[in-house]
């Protein structure tokens, strides 16, 4: 039975996570991210939950803590946002490499500078190639779900990686949502136990974590990182059913909206699918043959499930709310265009840059990317093919 409740997405991953009750929380605080162990803490005080709450000088330390808790056979989270995960930054692969499931709650915020607290991905896009499985939440729901269905994932015996749970900092992160959550009771069956088969404490069987790699056996190291992330794919489908059997919410790697005979794509993470979804039901009461795919999982990247999506398509926008100053699109974009060029698939395609340091995302701007795949369609030509969206003054390839 479903509790019905008004909560932002910071507060339904703080009650998620106390419905999961972890061992550890290292956590420093940085907007927008401040919140999570704010009210978490709330929850350690008033004796809902035994765990133990390190507060730490910064978010490198805080990653530290999770890193030397999950080693010794805890389970550890954390939560932070931009520089914040930069400061992470070397931890993440120490993480990662280690093979240590911590669950992150990354509240994605544009990276300094100029100084900015606004959303975009560029935290959690720098941190791609991490190592990390990546999962992107649309609104606070799907936040609170994600968090559920996290450390299932993290923790199975075939992954064994650290997970980054990513919301939309204060678009998701501060506005307040109808949400409908788990009673306590149905949420530790799902989750269940963290029980790995080798960590620091276990005496009788001594092992050493994060080892010096030496020439012979690093890359076979890296190979096992890789794989685990090929099967994490399988893993995510897999606990995406027992959550919908449990919810009647159903979550994939991707979300396809009126995609059936669409003509025309685009595809974006995060938030802005609730505005590309308004604008494809106008277009399609216009009579145009549009279509949207949110990207729920960016790590690992989805890429068959896409280029299987697109194959009819014969126009595509691809959406990144961060630059990769690549000088021909952003992370998103790159990818798939890699994608459908392995399927041998060759929409026109371009790949817009947009949303950028909290820059809006409206269904106005919305009809500009259609009206611009439809002006592709015309000509037979997407050039310029990496244009930037909804900025003022000097006009980089713009709307």
């Amino acid at each position: 039975m479903s509790i019905r409740e008004r909560l932002s997405g910071n507060e339904a991953v703080a009650y998620a996570m106390r419905q999961i009750n972890p061992d550890v929380l290292g956590a420093f605080p940085i907007t927008p991210s401040t919140e999570i162990p704010q009210i978490y803490s709330r929850y350690i005080a008033n004796g809902e939950v035994d765990t133990e709450f390190v507060a730490v000088e910064s978010e490198h330390s805080a990653l530290s803590t999770c890193i030397g808790a999950q080693a010794a056979g805890a389970r550890a989270v954390t939560a932070t946002s931009s520089a914040g995960l930069a400061f992470m930054w070397e931890l993440l692969h120490v993480a990662s490499s280690s093979r240590l499931p911590i669950t992150l709650a990354c509240v994605c915020r544009a990276l300094t500078g100029p100084i900015n607290i606004n959303n975009d991905h560029s935290d959690a896009m720098n941190a791609r190639d991490a190592g990390w499985i990546q999962i992107y939440a649309e609104n606070n729901q799907e936040a609170y779900d994600n968090y559920l269905q996290a450390m299932p994932i993290a923790e199975h015996p075939d992954v064994r990686l650290p997970i980054m749970v990513c919301q939309d900092g204060f678009i998701t992160s501060h506005s307040v949502e109808n949400i409908e959550l788990l009673e306590d009771e149905a949420v530790k069956p799902f989750v269940g136990e963290y029980t790995p088969e080798h960590y620091l404490l276990k005496h009788e069987n001594p092992l050493a974590v994060g080892p010096y790699g030496v020439s012979a056996y690093y890359m076979e190291a890296k190979m096992a990182q890789a794989q685990a992330m090929v099967n994490a794919k399988q893993v995510i489908l897999d606990v995406g059913k027992r959550f919908a059997a449990l919810t009647g919410r159903q979550y994939g790697l991707l979300e396809r909206y009126r995609m059936e005979d669409a003509e025309e794509a685009i595809v974006l993470i995060g938030s802005s699918a609730g505005t590309a979804r308004v604008c494809v039901d106008v277009l399609r009461a216009q009579g145009r043959r549009v279509g949207m795919i949110k990207v729920r999982v960016y790590r690992p990247f989805p890429a068959e499930e896409l280029a299987e999506a697109l194959a009819h398509v014969q126009a595509v926008a691809v959406m990144d709310k961060c630059e990769s100053f690549s000088t021909h699109g952003g992370p998103l974009g790159s990818e798939l265009r890699s994608a459908l060029y392995d399927a041998q698939l060759h929409p026109l395609l371009i790949n817009f840059v947009y949303g950028l340091g909290g820059r809006d995302f409206a269904v106005t701007d919305c009809e500009s990317v259609f009206d611009a795949l439809r002006e592709a369609r015309k000509t037979g030509s997407a050039q310029p093919v990496y244009r930037h969206l909804g900025q003022r003054g000097g006009d980089l390839h713009g709307v």
